[in-house]
């Protein structure tokens, strides 16, 4: 076996077992409780990523095992909800979308938002114009919003946005996800770094905060809903009839 995967299993493990550590001594507590109760009053867990960080949002939303009031927010909503050209998906034309200052307020006025909803936003600089937009204008709106992002790479990087805010400064909960700068955990010869972390913690840290939504619901006396697979007898019909009360709420399209 090749030593740099040993170094780089060392790596994640060592993280996970941070994050477990911190978790299990009420680090996921806020989180927990402010997305057990948006979901206890009707609220619709509205979840955000953009390139890689696109992962944790579908950890959250619309997987077996997950809560049912879930809703995935993508760039690509701009296109296939919004007004926007195939071509402004296409990074090569010079133009990044997840940068762009104004696409924030497009995806937020696509969504079906209401009072009781939260959003949960990752991103592992967050600096990047679309998620710092979608963050204040939630806030704005009398959202809370929880945010999964690397301190240790977002300290060290200006923000992208024209207010000069990161991700960190704006939410009112923050989840470090312990990538370190650069995301890379292995150096190798002649510069440049591999064993990039942030999605395996990130989906990590999905998971958690999943299971600790649920555990605070049951402790309120809520039956959590919650998607079974739909690759089993039942799964269909389970889900569906569920959905339906949310129904023209929950978008998770691939």
């Amino acid at each position: 076996m090749s030593e740099a995967i040993v170094d780089f299993s060392r790596e994640v493990s060592s993280r996970l077992a941070e994050i477990t550590g911190w978790a299990a001594g009420g680090g996921m507590a806020a989180a927990a409780a402010a997305l057990a109760d948006a979901v206890a009053n009707d609220g619709v867990i509205h979840a955000f990523g953009t390139g890689h960080s696109e992962a944790f949002a579908m950890e959250i939303a619309g997987r077996a095992g997950g809560l049912i009031p879930t809703s995935k927010i993508a760039l690509r909503d701009v296109v296939l909800h919004g007004t926007r050209e195939a071509a402004a998906l296409d990074a090569t034309t010079g133009s990044v979308l997840e940068r762009e200052e104004g696409v924030a307020e497009e995806l937020f006025g696509l969504q079906a938002v209401e009072p009781h909803d939260i959003f949960i936003i990752a991103s592992n600089s967050g600096v990047n114009a679309s998620v710092v937009g979608l963050a204040l204008l939630a806030k704005e709106r009398g959202h809370t919003v929880i945010a999964v992002t690397s301190l240790a790479h977002t300290a060290a990087v200006e923000s992208k946005h024209p207010c000069g805010m990161r991700l960190s400064e704006i939410a009112d909960i923050v989840i470090d996800n312990r990538a370190p700068f650069g995301d890379t955990t292995l150096e190798i010869s002649g510069g440049g770094g591999v064993g990039a972390v942030s999605s395996i913690t990130g989906a990590y840290i999905a998971q958690l905060l999943t299971i600790e939504t649920v555990q605070c619901l049951i402790r309120a006396g809520k039956k959590p809903p919650i998607y079974v697979s739909a690759n089993t007898p039942g799964g269909d019909e389970h889900n569906n009839a569920l959905v339906a009360s949310y129904a023209g709420r929950l978008r998770r399209e691939a």
